[in-house]
């Protein structure tokens, strides 16, 4: 069934006659990436974004793969930081970042003559909490994957087939997903995430979160104060419990500037965080 569906994909690319794939280093965007490029050659482009949201290492690693595949990778900047919708956190905050990012895609493509633009959903997405669909729509961005009905188990399975090393890369949203929904994003929050997740990441953890909470002011008086809430997959949680390590990471995370640091008892899971729904 996976080797007909790919058919499928190779075949609906191929109509496209040229495409822009809406890039981001992760399991199935690279995976569409490499097809693209093996069905369409130089008429396709991988065009990744790159934001405050993006954590650096990510953008790295999504460039070399690029490098390392032979398909070519382009970088733009999208303005999402710039609308204060987005920073605002609501529920549907995905949304303003895909409008962001299909408003620089799809004038790209119009300008170097690609015929579409395509992202990376795929057929177990379909049901999600994925308000960035609906951006994919108003702008006419394709899901390939999705129309010919491929789901992350076979994608990834597929991936592995190709050598890529993406096929058992753990889900990596944005670093603004760590932030509560109803809470404002900002980029100082998010670098701390961000370095507080390496540092767990260097220890080698491969599967874990950095929730960044704030307390209410009520509760804080005039400073902000910070609590980091670590979830770790659970394959690594016993380890993470190991002794010496828990220590460790207080102190590294409230030298980040964290004022408390808490582990979820539970092994992470793909879930809901604060208020509503959220991608993970």
């Amino acid at each position: 069934m996976s080797a007909e569906k790919l058919s499928q994909l190779r075949t609906l690319l191929y109509g496209y006659r040229s495409c822009i794939v809406a890039y981001s280093g992760g399991v199935d965007s690279v995976f569409l990436a490499r097809i693209a490029f093996e069905v369409l050659g130089p008429r396709s482009l991988a065009v990744i974004a790159d934001s405050p949201s993006l954590p650096r290492r990510e953008l790295e690693e999504a460039l070399a793969l690029g490098q390392t595949f032979g398909f070519p990778v382009e970088v733009v900047r999208t303005s999402e930081f710039s609308d204060n919708r987005y920073l605002e956190n609501p529920l549907n905050r995905c949304y303003f970042c895909k409008q962001a990012l299909f408003a620089e895609l799809v004038p790209l493509a119009r300008a170097r003559g690609f015929d579409v633009v395509v992202y990376g959903e795929n057929a177990s997405d379909v049901g999600d909490h994925r308000p960035g669909g609906q951006a994919a729509n108003e702008f006419s961005v394709r899901a390939p994957l999705k129309e010919v009905g491929l789901t992350k188990a076979e994608i990834r399975k597929m991936s592995s087939e190709m050598g890529l090393p993406t096929a058992d890369k753990p889900e990596m949203a944005c670093l603004s997903s760590r932030i509560p929904t109803g809470e404002i994003v900002t980029i100082a929050k998010l670098r701390m995430v961000e370095e507080a997740e390496n540092f767990l990441r260097d220890a080698g953890f491969y599967d874990v979160r950095v929730r960044h909470h704030e307390l209410p002011a009520s509760l804080s008086g005039a400073r902000p104060v910070y609590l980091a809430r670590i979830q770790v997959g659970a394959s690594e949680f016993s380890r993470f419990l190991e002794s010496g390590r828990a220590e460790q990471t207080e102190l590294k995370l409230k030298s980040i500037g964290y004022h408390h640091v808490t582990v979820d008892l539970a092994p992470y899971r793909r879930g809901p965080l604060g208020v509503g729904i959220q991608p993970r």
